[in-house]
């Protein structure tokens, strides 16, 4: 092989690993509900922040996450566009936007539903895009 062949398929490597990276699926979409569009799950479901989450923790665990199951990511994923990975007092990773993390609400039971929003004296929100 040559210099300039063997620097042509290095670059060529380089290039389909990072292609991967750069169209990485979003976390969650955008659904149109009775309050306009929101984040939802890859399921339409409504995503939903909690206000007693603070500096990308969850305060929610327990009987709580049973409720608002989390929107759980992988050790392997990665934080972009707003997105960001945090870990659970459990070890497992949620993902969250803009710092929040995510949650949907056991008692939505089709896409488009948003009967959480409000819920706990107002302490849970639609999450927006």
């Amino acid at each position: 092989m040559t210099t300039s062949s063997i620097r042509l398929a290095l670059t060529l490597a380089i290039s389909l690993a990072i292609v991967p990276a750069a169209f990485a699926a979003s976390p969650a979409k955008t659904g149109k509900t009775d309050k306009g569009n929101v984040l939802t799950d890859a399921k339409g479901m409504s995503l939903y922040t909690f206000d007693k989450d603070a500096d990308g923790k969850s305060a929610c665990n327990g009987p709580c996450a049973t409720n608002w199951p989390v929107l759980k990511a992988e050790a392997s994923d990665a934080a972009a566009d707003g997105y960001t990975v945090i870990t659970r007092d459990d070890g497992s990773k949620q993902w969250a936007y803009k710092g929040k993390p995510l949650y949907t609400f056991a008692k939505d039971t089709k896409p488009g539903d948003i009967t959480g929003d409000g819920f706990l004296n107002g302490a849970w929100h639609l999450a927006m895009p």
